[in-house]
């Protein structure tokens, strides 16, 4: 798979590509003008649940899901959530949400002693599950993004969902290989969450 260029415009959109597509979510606010974004958040996503390449992530993201086309739809069919970007398991890249504003994809959280973590933090999808291995696309997308996002923002630490939401949240799961991303991504040990 070829990697495609990946650069954020200004106002913190990625210039779409091949693999590249903007889906703009509702679901999102204005960030505090003077907050620092220091943090980034990976998660896992699959819809319906262990199902992969439907449309159904974006239909969440975009408050579009249809409860009736399955029975876990019509249970999360109240939530109002997104993420900054989600990588399907082929490398494609999806944005719904401008690195400038706040996404609503950690929920209850807390990192470092600060409460809310959307404040100060990006979002990303993974399309895949706690119980099978990311595809080696998702890695090589995810590391190249997360370059492109250092450059741009002073981020000090990378964590899962399961660090900022201990027991509520358990991805992006075992399965996520924080060595190989560490690796790939240039962070250091100290940025990254302690091993298991």
């Amino acid at each position: 798979m070829a990697i495609p260029f990946l650069q954020l415009d200004r106002h913190g959109w990625l210039k779409p590509t091949v693999n590249i597509r903007l889906v703009p979510s509702p679901n999102f606010d204005q960030r505090d003008k003077n907050e620092n974004v220091s943090l980034l958040v990976i998660h896992n996503i699959s819809l319906p649940p262990y199902q992969y390449g439907g449309p159904s992530i974006e239909q969440l993201f975009t408050n579009r899901l249809n409860p009736n086309e399955h029975p876990f739809f019509d249970e999360i069919k109240h939530l109002r959530v997104s993420a900054h970007f989600l990588i399907r398991r082929n490398g494609e890249i999806v944005q719904f949400v401008s690195t400038e504003n706040r996404a609503w994809h950690a929920g209850v959280s807390r990192f470092n002693g600060r409460e809310s973590c959307n404040d100060f933090s990006i979002g990303i999808e993974l399309e895949g599950c706690d119980f099978e291995p990311f595809e080696p696309e998702q890695y090589e997308i995810l590391s190249q993004l997360t370059k492109v996002l250092r450059a741009r923002y002073t981020l000090r630490a990378v964590r899962g969902h399961e660090h900022i939401a201990p027991g509520r949240k358990t991805d992006p799961g075992p399965y996520f290989d924080w060595q190989q991303y560490q690796t790939e991504s240039g962070w250091t040990k100290r940025q990254m969450p302690e091993p298991r």
